[in-house]
């Protein structure tokens, strides 16, 4: 059983930087490919980022690329988003997500694991 909690979310002007971070607790960790999801009040769960279990291959959303960077660090068992030039429409509870799941990594249905989520709110 993966146990995995969100951190990092906060309130941030519209240009700004945020640097979220998920923790596993399962020494399966490393085995799994991470997801970053998001939701915003009255809409769908959407795909952020990604991470395949090596960290070899990443892959993000149209909207957030360019600003946004996964990664990895299989040795403690966390995996983060570098959020920059931030604006309101990436206001969202951040979740993210665990599970072998490559190459399908945009569909949230596949992933296993899930945290509870870190909201980030974006000022104008």
């Amino acid at each position: 059983q993966e146990q995995l909690v969100e951190s990092g979310g906060g309130l941030v002007q519209a240009g700004g930087s945020l640097r979220l971070s998920c923790a596993a607790s399962a020494r399966t960790f490393s085995t799994y490919d991470m997801g970053w999801f998001r939701q915003a009040p009255g809409k769908e769960r959407e795909f952020v980022a990604a991470i395949s279990w090596s960290g070899s291959s990443t892959y993000y959303a149209d909207s957030v690329k360019g600003r946004f960077t996964i990664s990895r660090d299989n040795a403690k068992n966390t995996v983060r988003l570098r959020m920059k030039n931030l604006n309101p429409e990436d206001t969202a509870v951040y979740y993210c997500a665990a599970g072998t799941v490559a190459p399908f990594v945009r569909e949230a249905g596949r992933y296993a694991y899930w945290g509870q989520g870190t909201q980030v709110t974006v000022s104008s």
